[in-house]
């Protein structure tokens, strides 16, 4: 049985006021007429037609309170910690990503953090769908802000970091995450790719000396 609060990401104390808006946004957000791609308005309309239950649901009264003990009964002394709910939904964002259902991967990676927000590597892949998606940036330079709290040198969640800012408009701040991360990863063709594009060849081959103690 799905948790409506976690699917439209209010608390269960919401008042019904504050779901209906939350219910506004993530609808306008996942709303199947937005999408052209058939994938990915499948994926759509499946995610409104949730969106749309659990609205129905949290914003009826009797029917608040069926779910609300439902979702107590399931919980129990045995009932599974939130870790062990995190890595179910953490596998099920990695396969919707490796089938390049990238709406879908937010939404997985998403709840994946909210039941572990310490889990770094969620919060790198999060990141890495957030890129994938119109709209979702924010919410990716959020998550992998907060896996670069915890692995400041890693230079995948460098990369993904200028990734990010490079598509809200930010270069200069996504050209020093490309900085940082080829420092870690002189190798990463991709990095490379986008400093690149951003600095221009011979700027970028004077970088690319100083990193390995040489000028171009």
């Amino acid at each position: 049985m799905p948790n409506y609060y976690e699917v439209l990401g209010v608390p269960r104390d919401a008042s019904e006021e504050l779901i209906r808006d939350r219910f506004r946004v993530l609808a306008r957000e996942s709303h199947p007429d937005r999408f052209t791609d058939q994938e990915k308005k499948r994926a759509a309309e499946v995610r409104f037609q949730l969106l749309t239950e659990a609205v129905n649901v949290l914003t009826n009264g009797p029917r608040r309170k069926a779910h609300d003990f439902e979702l107590d009964k399931s919980k129990g002394q045995n009932g599974p910690d939130p870790a062990a709910i995190a890595k179910v939904y953490l596998a099920k964002g990695v396969k919707s990503y490796k089938e390049n259902d990238f709406v879908t991967a937010v939404q997985m990676f998403d709840l994946s953090v909210q039941h572990n927000n310490k889990d770094a590597k969620a919060l790198h892949y999060l990141a890495m769908a957030c890129v994938k998606v119109p709209n979702q940036a924010r919410k990716g330079i959020e998550a992998i802000e907060a896996a670069l709290k915890m692995e400041p040198q890693n230079p995948f969640f460098l990369r993904e970091a200028g990734k990010l800012y490079l598509q809200v408009g930010l270069k200069s701040k996504a050209e020093r995450f490309f900085e940082e991360a080829l420092k870690w990863n002189p190798d990463d063709t991709e990095v490379r790719r986008h400093i690149t594009d951003l600095k221009g060849p011979s700027e970028q081959k004077n970088l690319f000396g100083s990193f390995f103690g040489r000028k171009g």
